[in-house]
């Protein structure tokens, strides 16, 4: 029987990951689909309390179990930014080009190395309740010169840990196993199977 899952979100590149990871029991939906649904405002200072905002804001108007995650990119030249103003550093939401623009040219003008990590913060709820919550990070370095067609959001310019190529460089399905996602998501299957 499958086990519906509503991801809180409208971003359809997040919920294609999303949905690529978990097993064929799960049946995802996002807020794509509940056209009626709000946006829920992320207005935490944290990963995790945009997550919990949504899932819980979601959860309450619809039933079954929500899934939200807040996730972005914190390097440490700039002091852990653009952190969860990841997908508005630039001004406009979801502008990756212009985002990315931005990010580049604030380390120009530092020495590397730029060390940085991606995060993820995901919140599971239900009845408007947090049920479980999961954080999961990948470590790399940014590079100067943006690289690869795959992915979205800062992927062509992250560089993870132990490869030589930008996770936009990346098969999906080997981005999708190491990604802060990834890792989050393993933490939530686990806690589905206790």
């Amino acid at each position: 029987m499958k086990k519906t899952l509503i991801v809180a979100t409208r971003n359809a590149h997040k919920v294609q990951e999303i949905a690529a990871m978990l097993p064929a029991e799960y049946e995802v939906h996002s807020l794509a689909d509940y056209p009626d649904a709000p946006e829920v405002e992320e207005t935490a200072d944290t990963f995790a309390g945009n997550a919990a905002l949504k899932a819980c804001g979601i959860s309450a108007l619809l039933p079954g179990m929500v899934l939200a995650d807040d996730s972005g990119l914190c390097v440490d030249a700039l002091g852990g930014a653009p952190g969860v103003m990841s997908a508005r550093y630039a001004g406009e939401h979801g502008n990756d080009a212009a985002n990315n623009a931005r990010l580049l040219k604030e380390l120009a003008a530092l020495a590397p190395p730029y060390t940085a990590r991606f995060m993820c913060c995901m919140c599971v709820a239900e009845g408007g309740r947090v049920l479980a919550e999961f954080t999961g990070k990948v470590e790399g370095t940014i590079t100067l010169t943006p690289a690869g067609e795959h992915g979205f959001g800062y992927d062509p310019v992250f560089v993870p840990a132990g490869h030589d190529c930008t996770m936009a460089q990346l098969p999906a399905e080997r981005k999708n196993s190491i990604s802060h996602r990834a890792d989050a998501l393993q933490q939530f299957l686990n806690w589905t199977r206790k």
